[in-house]
């Protein structure tokens, strides 16, 4: 049964439905693209426009309907409703935010565990729905959501204590904690952390401050989020009953969508053979809870004839279904693919049940639309697109709905079947690898046969067996068994020297593309057609780079927070200036930030690490980046039996080549000159703090130059100052120490004479960083200040000369180059400082 009365003369209810939803995603798309938030007196407006125009629309005359302005008319009103929609959902988001006059400071919060706790080695985060809140005892407002880690031991400056017990979903306590303003490290093609706590409604992060004087008290064991509290019982029972860490992390993230179980090691497997999408509740898995349990119930429902006299046993079959996929997908967390399929099969069932049959694209733009109005920062997510792309391509490569075949005995059908698998797996694998390419820039090149396997052991066996556990906890045993032997096929196909493509970020031409090409690949089109595919597809696979001419070079200072990471490329080597901090036991800045960098850039090799001297915010991620990337050489200042310096890289058996970076040390790579400046070689002998020893590297181009500094101090910077004053001058300086106040002499700036001056710190440094004095120092010299915690990470182009190094240094800015509204609205673009 199809609708009339469409728009332009097609079907109307499925036309209509095509067309809202088109516009409504192009005004939100529209809507995250703004750097800074409309006000809300125009969204209103904007609301207000949108629904003028469906009125006027829904009394004009049924001819002037079905012209082409009709369809205009309905797009804008509702891509307008769609952008008013989202800017009224961010202001109100925005306007829960912690106020600055509470950053910093001891609070009181009263609250529920709200969501199931992170488990760490070292503590535990936790999202804390905020009831009250107070500061000296008199009432403060916080935001509804915190973000919140309870961690042992000391840090910034108080004892905290571990959580005196396991920290459960929809416990009530009473905690001190310090808060800060959501922020977070900002790279190219880096995560957006800040994105994430503004999807999520986190209005502060921080920490518990658990000690004698401000003891955190349980109140209440059960106040509330009983479906949370099921999911704890459940990852619980999973992890004591299952002996494999390894397997149990698998099994929690498959039975209740806990990815954070999952072990880095066995993400970075599931990575390279491209299974990661199995991993965690997907479209597959709800869909095939749905139909088991509409399956049962049809088959349970006609053995009753009273309950069919009550409702006809289909119907009650499909609404059994949909409401088992919706309670699937609120057990698994509801994320995108689970929201995608329970709005497809809502659609699909409502439709029905009405007895009104929408074409397949009609039902998934009905699903996208009502994502999108859930969650409308959904669109930023690579999930949202990898999950909609794949159904749609599915949809397009086949002609028409295929008919069914006539029972020809079981092993045609059993033929078929095997078929209809192969063709699908084909059409996601060579469809979906564009945009793979364009999210991660990676390929899995033995994907296609992981899946094979991975795809009906996992969605037959292993989930059904880790949701049926929860009943039966015994045949968790079964499950994990299962994994382990995936887990050895996976790690054999990862064996393979070729077993994952791994590509540099394409500029939009090379992505579009890419794109068309995944799409040729799997139309139904002539072959002389779909052979384009390839061609099209190359510049996505090895995108043209573009390097610095000889004599220049490009230098980026990552955000790593309170650390050092600085990337130097010349021509045609790369140098990574120390590796920032270890986060955890799990993360550090080297996983998290460089290696996506590098990856991003097309770095496939580092021709030299070097290391500027012990400290853990400047070598915590040593161990990640040799582990990740093929080092030529590492120099610095470490110790003899370091471990770092029997650290052994994964693309080869011997260890990394290393020497002492000493003064004196020079070398020349593509017309840019290299020296090492600092320390001497009678330094090492001595016993110095490892400050003391930080080498010190100059590097000079044809027309700008750079003084990497480390963490040098005042007696540092004077002995350099003594040994060659005229060595030290630079156009870009590395501030020493992060801007403490132990360092940035006012001699030592003199002679530098820098127009540019970076400081890699943390967001409100537990340090002080950049210390106020020192600030003044650049400030009464009118260096522009760099500071990554406002900056985010900082790149000086190739080609910078020494006179536009300052006239360029805002527009390096990370948070200035990608600035949208969910940024921390406190971050200042970098300001060239004329006076004190």
């Amino acid at each position: 049964m199809r609708g009339r009365g469409g728009l332009g003369g097609m079907a109307g209810p499925a036309a209509s439905c095509l067309i809202v939803a088109g516009g409504w995603l192009a005004g939100v798309a529209w809507q995250l693209q703004q750097p800074v938030l409309g006000s809300v007196s125009s969204a209103g407006w904007m609301l207000a426009f949108s629904m003028l125009a469906v009125l006027l629309f829904s009394v004009a005359d049924k001819r002037w309907r079905r012209a082409w302005p009709a369809l205009l008319l309905w797009m804008l009103a509702a891509a307008a409703a769609g952008h008013a929609s989202t800017t009224l959902r961010a202001a109100a988001r925005l306007a829960d935010v912690l106020p600055g006059a509470l950053e910093g400071q001891n609070l009181v919060v009263t609250g529920v565990v709200a969501e199931l706790p992170r488990l760490g080695s070292t503590g535990t985060r936790f999202v804390l729905e905020t009831e009250s809140a107070t500061q000296l005892g008199l009432a403060v407002r916080v935001p509804q959501r915190l973000y919140l880690g309870w961690y042992r031991g000391a840090d910034d400056e108080a004892w905290l204590g571990g959580a005196s017990e396991p920290l459960r979903a929809g416990q009530r306590w009473r905690m001190t904690v310090r808060l800060r303003q959501p922020h977070g490290s900002l790279n190219p093609h880096g995560f957006d952390a800040e994105l994430w706590l503004f999807e999520q409604r986190i209005g502060a992060t921080g920490n518990v401050r658990a000690g004698a004087a401000t003891p955190a008290v349980k109140l209440l064991e059960n106040a509330g989020r009983p479906i949370e509290r099921l999911r704890q019982s459940v990852r619980d029972a999973i992890l004591h009953r299952v002996a494999d860490p390894a397997a149990a992390g698998v099994l929690a993230a498959l039975a209740i969508g806990d990815q954070a179980a999952i072990e880095r090691d066995g993400w970075e497997l599931f990575r390279i053979t491209g299974v990661a999408h199995l991993m965690s509740i997907s479209g597959l898995h709800v869909t095939m809870f749905a139909w088991l349990a509409a399956l049962g119930v049809g088959r349970l429902w006609r053995l009753h004839p009273r309950l069919l006299l009550a409702c006809p046993a289909p119907l009650a079959a499909r609404f059994s279904g949909l409401l088992a996929a919706a309670g699937y997908a609120l057990l698994a967390g509801f994320s995108i693919p689970a929201q995608r399929t329970v709005a497809m099969i809502g659609v699909v069932v409502v439709l029905r049940s009405a007895g009104v049959r929408w074409p397949l694209h009609a039902a998934l733009a009905a699903a996208a639309l009502a994502v999108v109005a859930i969650d409308p920062w959904a669109l930023l997510q690579a999930g949202f697109w990898l999950s909609f792309v794949a159904v749609a391509l599915l949809m397009a490569a086949e002609p028409a709905v295929l008919a069914r075949h006539a029972a020809v005995g079981w092993p045609a059908r059993a033929w078929q079947g095997l078929r209809a698998a192969l063709r699908t797996q084909a059409v996601a694998t060579v469809g979906l690898a564009p945009l793979t390419l364009v999210f991660f820039q990676q390929l899995s090149l033995v994907g296609f046969v992981a899946n094979l396997v991975a795809i009906p052991l996992v969605t037959l066996l292993v989930t059904p067996l880790a949701l049926l556990g929860v009943i039966a906890p015994p045949l968790w045993l079964l499950a994990a068994w299962l994994v382990q032997v995936l887990t050895a096929v996976l790690q054999w196909l990862a064996s393979f020297p070729l077993a994952l493509w791994t590509a540099a970020a394409a500029p939009p031409w090379a992505v579009a593309c890419g794109l068309l090409a995944g799409v040729l690949a799997v139309l139904p089109l002539p072959w002389r057609l779909r052979g384009l595919a390839l061609p099209l597809l190359l510049p996505l696979l090895a995108p043209p780079l573009q390097r610095p001419h000889v004599g220049q070079f490009e230098m980026v200072a990552a955000d790593v927070g309170q650390g050092t990471a600085v990337l130097v490329r010349t021509h045609a080597h790369v140098l990574l200036f120390d590796t920032g901090p270890a986060y955890s036991t799990e993360s550090d800045a080297g996983g998290r930030v460089l290696l996506p960098l590098l990856l991003s850039r097309g770095e496939n090799r580092i021709d030299l690490l070097l290391l500027s001297h012990r400290d853990s915010d400047h070598v915590g991620g040593a161990a990640s980046v040799l582990a990740g990337v093929p080092v030529t050489q590492m120099s610095s200042s470490l110790t003899d039996g370091h471990p770092l310096l029997s650290t052994r890289p994964s693309t080869g058996p011997r260890s990394v080549p290393h020497r002492r970076c000493e003064a004196g040390q020079a070398w020349t790579w593509d017309g840019v000159h290299f020296e090492v400046l600092h320390p001497l070689a009678a330094d090492h002998a001595e016993a110095a703090k490892p400050n003391a020893l930080s080498c010190v590297l100059r590097v000079q181009g044809a027309s700008i130059s750079a003084l990497l500094t480390g963490d040098i101090e005042a007696a540092q910077e004077a002995a350099l100052l003594q040994r060659d004053r005229e060595a030290l001058r630079a156009d870009v300086l590395l501030v020493p120490h992060h801007g403490s106040r132990t360092s940035s002499t006012a001699a030592f700036i003199d002679a530098v004479q820098p127009r540019v001056a970076v400081v890699q710190a943390a967001y409100r440094s537990r340090f002080g960083h950049p210390a106020p004095d020192v600030s003044a120092r650049y400030a009464e010299r009118a260096i522009v200040l760099i500071r990554s915690d406002r900056c985010g990470a900082w790149t000086l182009p190739a080609g910078s000369t020494a006179s536009t190094a300052a006239a360029a240094a805002a527009a390096g800015c990370q948070r200035q180059i990608v600035q949208r509204y969910w940024h921390h609205r406190t971050r200042a673009e970098p300001v060239p400082i004329t006076g004190p």
